[in-house]
């Protein structure tokens, strides 16, 4: 009797090691998640996210990893589709048993993977997504990249009420999480007294003609418009204003228009201002003559063949740094318990989106500031910081 209690002490012994092993990690791979939109309307922010990162992470690689395991980045396509975004979350955990996720896309969707990834502890660093509830209320294991969609919004309108005439304000947006963060900001300044609200209007992820909207905004007397709407959208919106003569109206954007997709389409359609955005990082377009961010153009040239970078692609690269820096500081011995503890640590300048990261254990923003821009000759400028 007491050589098979022996026996059975030892078996436990030596299963502990592979029982206690940390999801996602062995000795030679670390797994990570992303949940993203490559085939919907923010296709142009997620697909060179996705190819940002992998570039990054290749490089990674190729150096030998992360004390000496190398990332394996798993990517799923939710199509801007909250249900395929709970499957997407419900693989990646559970079949994949990622470690932690990595610039999801979407509001909505982070949501509904929350409920997957709570329960576990899963970290989710750097959604592209600027909501607030990526870390409100506040949890370990949420990690944001930027200032929030809210903050941004107070910020580029209040600049546009004191500094460009803005004094009232109609909105069209999805009526999602996402389209009232920014229905937030607008409804925060209108209770201060400093703008008026005009029609506010919601919009489905796949309409196309927005003349009838654009219709009500002119009723509604409204010099200025915040939109929170698909990049192509957002693109059509402005597009069509500018044919139906409304040349006076001003528009903003928040981060998830902040693009130099936008920038680029608008101006092909000869739409060369008006447009303004408040977002937590810098356009790429205006510093390719900085040092840093020429060489990293030259490595993601290399690396995709590609150009040009965009918006996206910034994004990507961003988030992906954020991780590797996390991984390296958690050192050999992994655990998400490390891994959180040093996200809580990482105090660094990011010299592609020219922004600060300074996590801590009370703050899980990476970068606080906000960036007000606007077009001007089909370009975006940045017009103040706000820290």
């Amino acid at each position: 009797m007491k050589s098979i209690k022996a026996m059975a002490t030892a078996a436990a012994f030596l299963a502990t090691p592979a029982m206690a092993q940390t999801p996602g990690v062995t000795d030679d791979e670390i797994k990570i998640g992303g949940a993203h939109d490559l085939s919907g309307i923010f296709a142009p922010f997620s697909v060179p996210a996705v190819s940002a990162a992998q570039a990054y992470f290749d490089e990674v690689n190729e150096n030998g990893g992360v004390h000496g395991r190398t990332i394996n980045y798993i990517v799923e396509d939710h199509g801007y589709q909250v249900p395929k975004a709970a499957q997407a979350a419900n693989k990646l955990i559970n079949r994949d048993e990622v470690f932690a996720m990595l610039l999801s896309l979407g509001t909505p969707h982070n949501l509904a993977m929350f409920q997957q990834m709570e329960p576990k502890g899963i970290p989710n660093v750097s959604p592209i997504t600027a909501a607030r509830q990526m870390v409100e209320p506040f949890a370990s294991w949420k990690f944001a990249g930027t200032s929030s969609y809210y903050e941004a919004t107070v910020a580029a309108i209040r600049y546009m009420a004191e500094n460009e005439g803005t004094s009232k304000v109609c909105l069209m947006i999805l009526p999602t999480d996402f389209g009232k963060e920014i229905e937030a900001g607008v409804h925060t300044l209108r209770d201060e007294g400093l703008i008026e609200v005009g029609a506010e209007i919601g919009h489905k992820p796949d309409e196309s003609d927005f003349t009838g909207a654009l219709g009500r905004v002119k009723d509604a007397g409204c010099d200025t418009v915040g939109l929170a709407l698909g990049v192509s959208q957002q693109i059509n919106a402005i597009a069509t204003a500018s044919k139906l003569g409304m040349d006076d109206l001003k528009f903003y954007v928040s981060g998830a228009g902040f693009h130099t997709v936008v920038a680029k389409g608008l101006a092909q359609q000869g739409v060369m201002d008006g447009v303004y955005a408040g977002s937590g990082w810098q356009d790429l377009e205006a510093r390719v003559g900085e040092p840093a961010v020429a060489e990293w153009m030259a490595q993601y040239k290399e690396a995709t063949g590609e150009d040009f970078p965009g918006t996206g692609a910034l994004l990507g690269r961003s988030g992906a740094e954020v991780m590797h820096r996390a991984l390296e500081a958690a050192g050999p011995d992994l655990t998400r318990e490390s891994f959180i503890e040093a996200m809580e640590g990482l105090d660094y300048v990011d010299e592609i989106a020219g922004n600060r990261v300074d996590f801590s254990a009370e703050d899980h923003v990476g970068a606080d500031e906000v960036f007000v821009s606007r077009i001007e000759n089909g370009s975006w400028t940045l017009v103040q910081t706000i820290e």
